[in-house]
C-alpha cells in the first residue's frame, strides 16, 4: 500500500479533529473551498507546497499527518511511532493535542504523567512557535518585538 493512500480521507479526518470547517481551513491554507475538497475526496493531490499550507493551518505536523494515514487505512502504527498513542487517543487534549509522543523523543519506557505531560507542552509550544516564525519570515514580517 503506498505511503499517501488515503491522504484525502487523513486531511480530512485531520481537520474534523481540529473541529475545524472546510471553507476556514481552505482561507487559511491559501486555497479555494473547492480545491480543498478536491484534495478530501481524492480527486486531486496537493502538491507538497500546498499540503505543508493545510497541515499549517490546521496546527499539525508531519508525524500528526503519518498517524492519520495510519489510522484512515487501519494499519497498526509506524516502527518508528511504536509505543505512541494512536491518533484517536490525542483527541481532547486541549493545547497539547497532536503534541509528540515524548517517552518517544527520549527513548524511555515510562515517565510520569506531570512529566510526560509538562514536556509535551513545551514541545507543542516550541513547534507553534517555529511555524509562527515560518509564518512570519514567508510573509516578511518581523517578529512581534522586535521591530
Amino acid at each position: 500500500m503506498p505511503v499517501f493512500d488515503g491522504l484525502g480521507r487523513a486531511l480530512r479526518w485531520l481537520r474534523e479533529k481540529e473541529g475545524r470547517r472546510q471553507y476556514e481551513t481552505a482561507r487559511a491554507a491559501g486555497v479555494t473551498k473547492a480545491m480543498l475538497s478536491a484534495y478530501e475526496t481524492g480527486k486531486q493531490s496537493p502538491s507538497l507546497a500546498s499540503l505543508e499550507k493545510i497541515l499549517d493551518a490546521l496546527g499539525v505536523d508531519l508525524l500528526a499527518l503519518a498517524r492519520a494515514l495510519d489510522h484512515v487505512n487501519e494499519r497498526p502504527p509506524r516502527r518508528a511511532d511504536a509505543g505512541a498513542p494512536p491518533p484517536e487517543a490525542m483527541a481532547g487534549r486541549g493545547e497539547a493535542a497532536g503534541a509528540p509522543d515524548v517517552r518517544a523523543i527520549l527513548g524511555v519506557a515510562e515517565m510520569a504523567g506531570e512529566e510526560e505531560e509538562a514536556l509535551g507542552r513545551m514541545l507543542d509550544g516550541f513547534h507553534r512557535l517555529i511555524r509562527y516564525l515560518h509564518r512570519s519570515a514567508a510573509k516578511g514580517e518581523e517578529p512581534a518585538g522586535e521591530a
